[in-house]
């Protein structure tokens, strides 16, 4: 064979080699372009009318161009995403001394990855700290939750929660969690019925011309939510716990920490309703009908009107957030009682709690017996409602937010320890076909809620799933479902796809990634066989 033809043969091989590689890539392209709901911080729109969520409309898939090509499981694909050092916001030698550790002892890369990522993202990406008021002992941190900038009861409290251990041999640590309190404080102060706040009281709220409902300078939203002001009485006592019951903090700024008490207290009260349904009412486009809720026989249960994923409730009394009430109130008690405020407070704190527990222990719950609260299911036994009205309604289900029925034992460990009968009862239930919320697909399997809708799992949820069980085969299944859920961009989400993990929304939710990051080190602390 002539060299002229050989060349000629060449050209044409290279010719059909390099239209089958256009062909291919054309057809990636294609594809990654027709994922129309996978989220993107810079792109994420969120619709401010649909009732009382915000949906998020996502225009195209994100694909770090890092991870692109790579399987998730290949040491290419675990590129550094974490913000630079010199664009954090916030940096702790106790935090980047764990991470450090755990990065180093763990032989799973993945999850290793995934923790130094997240495990710090609160600090690294939403927190303003003010080192100058620090400096004189007024401490000030801002916390947003990510991607919305405004900063949540709930969230907030969630947030830094997984650093309180550290604070001990980290002084700048603990001042931004003072400074997170004392911003609590203030926004409580400002209106307890908010559940999220600006720190520019010149700030005004997209809600503003949509919510009928007094929106005060500062605030951002106004739904009520029990739990948002539960947070922040767990949080006072548990950092209290991690400073070794030094009262100094709350000493010196004890007029701060008693009118904002005093106004949670008053709020609880009022709230129960045996004198009237209270100053508060809200309405978005006609829902609820009712400005002053949704009708409920006073009983000593804590009316509301949003549950922790900021979606309207069904009906008034949520059984998740009533637990967690009891809960927190009775950490409130021991923590005025040491702070010798009790002649203030006591006699508020043991009623909020004698009518609670009346109906949530009631004795014929011990003793299998359906109450307001249970229900005997046909399949599952004897199981706690998500929602009544006092009236004998009642809604069976579980949200992934948290206080969720799933949390309990997380949120509530005095009143449920995991082998609680009643509480594993409507553990089967919630990660059952039988709660409406429970997605499986083929990629992994958790709750979700109607604040995204229907087949999205939340991560949050599935950590959850992991931080409420003893079982080593249930905690593998659910690392490996949270090795889905990260979507190739090395953080947790709001939600995930149970079918597609490209599929998510909201790439900058910081409670998720602190939530994944206690989860790590509570199993590396505990089982640290199941992360290798």
């Amino acid at each position: 064979m002539s060299s002229i033809s050989q060349l000629c043969r060449r050209r044409r091989y290279s010719f059909f080699i390099g239209v089958f590689i256009s062909i291919i890539f054309l057809f990636i392209c294609t594809h990654l372009f027709c994922q129309q709901d996978s989220s993107s911080l810079a792109s994420i729109k969120y619709h401010a009318y649909d009732e009382h969520r915000l949906i998020p409309i996502i225009p195209a898939a994100v694909i770090r161009e890092t991870t692109i090509t790579y399987a998730a499981t290949t040491t290419a694909a675990f590129p550094k995403v974490r913000r630079p050092i010199d664009q954090r916001r916030f940096t702790s030698p106790a935090v980047e001394s764990l991470i450090e550790e755990i990065k180093k002892n763990i032989k799973n890369k993945e999850l290793s990855w995934l923790f130094e990522n997240c495990f710090p993202n609160t600090l690294d990406t939403t927190v303003d700290f003010d080192e100058k008021a620090a400096s004189e002992k007024r401490p000030d941190t801002y916390v947003i939750t990510g991607d919305i900038d405004a900063m949540w009861l709930r969230d907030s409290s969630a947030q830094i929660n997984p650093y309180l251990p550290l604070i001990s041999s980290d002084r700048k640590l603990r001042q931004l969690i003072e400074g997170v309190l004392l911003r609590q404080c203030i926004f409580i102060q400002r209106d307890p019925y908010a559940n999220a706040h600006y720190k520019d009281t010149n700030r005004t709220s997209e809600w503003k011309r949509m919510d009928r409902t007094e929106m005060r300078p500062g605030v951002h939203e106004r739904k009520w939510e029990l739990d948002s002001l539960c947070y922040v009485l767990r949080l006072m006592h548990s950092y209290w716990k991690a400073v070794e019951h030094d009262l100094t903090f709350f000493r010196e700024n004890e007029k701060e920490f008693r009118s904002t008490i005093r106004i949670i207290l008053k709020t609880m009260k009022e709230q129960q309703r045996f004198n009237g349904s209270g100053v508060y009412t809200y309405q978005r486009q006609g829902h609820p009908s009712d400005p002053h809720g949704h009708k409920a026989k006073p009983n000593g249960l804590i009316h509301t009107f949003f549950r922790p994923s900021d979606d309207l409730q069904k009906f008034p009394y949520l059984i998740p957030s009533q637990f967690f009430a009891h809960h927190t109130l009775k950490l409130l008690l021991e923590l005025v009682n040491k702070l010798e405020w009790a002649n203030y407070f006591n006699g508020d704190i043991l009623k909020l709690i004698s009518d609670l527990h009346d109906i949530l222990f009631d004795d014929k719950i011990a003793n299998n017996q359906e109450t307001i609260i249970t229900f005997k299911h046909a399949k599952h036994g004897l199981i706690y409602s998500y929602e009544i009205d006092g009236f004998g309604n009642r809604n069976l289900m579980d949200d992934s937010n948290i206080p969720s029925l799933l949390s309990l034992p997380y949120l509530c460990p005095d009143d449920f320890p995991v082998k609680h009968s009643i509480y594993q009862n409507t553990r089967k239930f919630v990660l059952s076909s039988d709660n409406p919320w429970f997605f499986k697909g083929n990629l992994l399997e958790g709750n979700g809620g109607p604040h995204v809708g229907n087949s999205m799992a939340w991560p949050l949820a599935i950590i959850m799933r992991g931080l409420t069980t003893i079982d080593d085969d249930e905690i593998r299944f659910c690392l490996k479902m949270l090795q889905k859920s990260h979507g190739n961009t090395g953080f947790m989400h709001e939600s995930i796809n149970v079918n597609n993990q490209m599929h998510y929304t909201r790439s900058w939710f910081a409670w998720a990634n602190s939530l994944f990051g206690e989860f790590i080190w509570k199993l590396y602390i505990e089982k640290p066989y199941l992360l290798n």
